[in-house]
């Protein structure tokens, strides 16, 4: 690693992970990449910055590189650097301190200055969608490391123990293949009837720039909740309900069930991330 100067930016030193991802409950974490350097908060205040309380749990998204920082002033640490264009997930109940706003991103919660933060732009027409596409795999057998349905055709069947088990048919999905598919992630996922299976639960368990960390109170329609632990683990895709109790959700959830639509809860062991 070393640092580095680029025009109109402060130095910054950039650590990257990259590893790849097999199968619903098996592989390996995706890529992630931290800036340790951001903009200067006492240059001024960026176009569209937000100096108001927002809705609790509202989706801000970064001008420039933003530090996230320990405590709401430039005194603080800094614990990461968000991307221009980040989306940072509102966690202090809406108002700031001093022009500071307390947000997680990428699991890791602090403070970002409100001069290069500003709302993001509404994601309910993305997460109607989200359910949309959920809803025509309703129906559709569970397929180990697979994800593809095709409304109107042949659902597909599965038997045995997965992932030793014997699927017929040209379509189904498991956990991290619906989930995928749902989201659309990436953003070449987009034709529901391909058969795509990009991620893994080990995936959707790390956050990355496609999806981070929230609290379970915060859930809204189309995020989901997801698990990983030793190799084994599932998600699924939220509607409705309580994060802490019954939830309406969809999922691809085991050979013997297929894809459902079904009221159900989560232990403390799944947490909820946020795509839209």
């Amino acid at each position: 690693m070393s640092n580095r100067s680029t025009s109109g930016h402060p130095l910054k030193w950039l650590a990257v992970l990259a590893v790849v991802a097999v199968g619903c409950g098996g592989g390996q974490t995706a890529v992630e990449s931290v800036e340790l350097k951001g903009v200067d908060e006492n240059l001024g205040t960026g176009a569209n910055a937000i100096t108001a309380c927002v809705t609790a749990g509202a989706s801000l998204q970064t001008t420039t590189d933003l530090n996230l920082r320990s405590g709401p002033s430039t005194s603080y640490s800094i614990l990461l650097t968000m991307p221009g264009s980040a989306i940072a997930t509102e966690a202090g109940g809406g108002c700031p301190t001093s022009g500071w706003y307390k947000v997680t991103y990428s699991g890791v919660t602090g403070w970002a200055s409100g001069s290069y933060l500003t709302v993001a732009a509404s994601s309910s027409a993305a997460r109607d969608a989200a359910v949309t596409r959920a809803q025509g795999a309703v129906g559709f057998s569970y397929w180990w490391g697979h994800g593809g349905w095709n409304p109107g055709s042949a659902v597909g069947s599965c038997t045995g123990d997965c992932p030793s088990c014997t699927h017929s048919g040209s379509y189904g999905a498991d956990c991290s293949g619906f989930l995928a598919k749902a989201w659309v992630v990436p953003s070449t996922n987009s034709n529901v009837a391909t058969d795509s299976h990009p991620y893994s639960t080990v995936n959707f368990n790390s956050d990355t720039s496609q999806w981070t960390t929230i609290s379970r109170d915060s859930l809204l329609k189309a995020d989901a909740l997801v698990y990983n632990v030793n190799g084994a683990g599932h998600t699924f895709l939220y509607e409705s309900g309580d994060g802490w109790g019954s939830m309406w959700a969809y999922e691809c959830k085991g050979c013997a069930y297929g894809c459902v639509y079904n009221l159900r809860t989560a232990t403390t062991t799944y947490h909820a991330i946020r795509h839209f």
